[in-house]
């Protein structure tokens, strides 16, 4: 990977900040700044999401669902999808956090936050996937996803519009502007009854439901994420590519593991904001960086032990965060490939035993980090920086799934 081409993508995307954040200095001299964080937390076996000021710990508020939820804020962060898998229903929470553009500066509108009256029902939600002013809702076992309108939402209305997902099985939908991208299942084989195909592909379909193209291997297909203007995939052959193709929808590039690096393959993806790449794992104990337009696609960063969770820092574009099971949080430096420091975080949680068993969980608010510690009812709040520990807020039961939603803006 030529780290130089992410480094100045780097400093170009710092470099239009600056441009567009030097005329906020003047509108902050006409208007007052406000800011706001929010923690959303589920509890990792009651049916229960608590929604948490961050600056001091109040709790909010405090919603019933009905089973054991994984959170996924939107895209705006207006709103938190709480999916139930085993309870067939997602919910869903308003944040009370609005940031509205006015060129020079953005407006932020700080609300209640409230469970709102919509919920979505069908066999097996799963991945939500937050893109725009929609979320798209994938239902592992009911043969379909639905792309929810968020406006709608935060009116109390559902706007829906369904896509068919073949047969049931365990994949995702993406859209990229008029059209979806949907994994693929094998319809050759007999599965048993419980249990689900593989996915072997990846299609796209248009406004009509129709399939545009030949599908594109991808054998398991798992994980997908967004970066600029490209979505991509995580495969048995390597890393599936979705670029814009115009009316024509579309353009799918397999971006193959080169021949030198060790067995795996990537399940699960993130992808940068102010600048275009992705970080995915690569089996359980190494990630891998992922520049689609350089020359070397991967850049391969091995862990002491087995990765627990990690995320990227939306406010800082060049760290990512890696807890590890031996409790160590590993601070990955983007433009220079390498884990430049680290400090024990927690106790040791072992990947061993159940794949749903209470660990900890990540977030990032205001320069800090969040980490849910189910075994001591906490979230450890550490300094982004020094990644030392400044406080802690008790949270009954155990906390498991996070979200941060926040930021600051105008007020008038």
């Amino acid at each position: 990977m030529r780290l130089s081409l992410i480094r100045n993508r780097l400093l170009a995307a710092v470099a239009v900040s600056m441009v567009f954040a030097a005329p906020g200095a003047f509108a902050e001299d006409d208007h007052d700044t406000k800011e706001a964080w929010r923690l959303f937390i589920a509890d990792h076996t009651n049916p229960v999401v608590r929604a948490i000021d961050f600056q001091s710990g109040e709790e909010l508020g405090r919603y019933d669902v009905k089973g054991a939820a994984a959170l996924t804020a939107s895209a705006s962060g207006q709103t938190v999808f709480a999916t139930q898998s085993d309870d067939d229903i997602v919910h869903v929470l308003k944040t009370g956090i609005n940031f509205s553009d006015h060129g020079d500066h953005r407006d932020l509108e700080v609300s209640d936050v409230g469970l709102l009256p919509v919920t979505f029902e069908g066999k097996r939600p799963f991945h939500v996937v937050p893109h725009d002013d929609h979320a798209i809702l994938f239902y592992d076992r009911g043969g379909k996803a639905d792309i929810i309108d968020e406006a709608a939402l935060l009116e109390g209305k559902a706007e829906v519009k369904t896509v068919d997902t073949t047969k049931p099985h365990h994949g995702v939908a993406v859209t990229m502007g008029r059209h979806v991208l949907v994994s693929v299942p094998n319809t050759d084989i007999e599965t048993k009854p419980d249990e689900l195909p593989p996915r072997i592909g990846l299609r796209v379909i248009d406004e009509s439901g129709e399939q545009v193209g030949e599908m594109a291997t991808c054998t398991d297909l798992h994980g997908e994420a967004t970066s600029a203007r490209l979505v991509a995939f995580g495969c048995k052959e390597g890393v599936l590519i979705a670029r814009p193709g115009g009316i024509e929808g579309p353009k799918l590039e397999m971006l193959t593991y080169p021949s030198d690096l060790p067995k795996g393959y990537t399940g699960t993806l993130l992808g940068g904001k102010a600048m275009q790449f992705f970080l995915g794992n690569y089996g359980e104990d190494k990630v891998v960086l992922i520049d689609p337009d350089s020359e070397e696609h991967f850049k391969l960063v091995e862990l002491p032990t087995r990765r627990v969770d990690f995320l990227l820092d939306p406010a800082t574009p060049r760290s990512a965060y890696i807890l590890t099971e031996d409790g160590d949080l590993h601070v990955l430096d983007i433009i220079k490939g390498e884990i430049v420091r680290k400090a024990t975080v927690t106790e040791p949680y072992s990947k061993d035993g159940h794949w749903r068993d209470p660990r900890p969980r990540l977030a990032v608010a205001d320069g800090h980090i969040a980490i849910t510690d189910p075994r001591h009812a906490l979230v450890r709040i550490l300094d982004a920086d020094s990644l030392e520990e400044v406080r802690t807020i008790a949270v009954e039961g155990q906390p498991f799934s996070i979200v941060a939603v926040g930021g600051s803006g105008a007020s008038h």
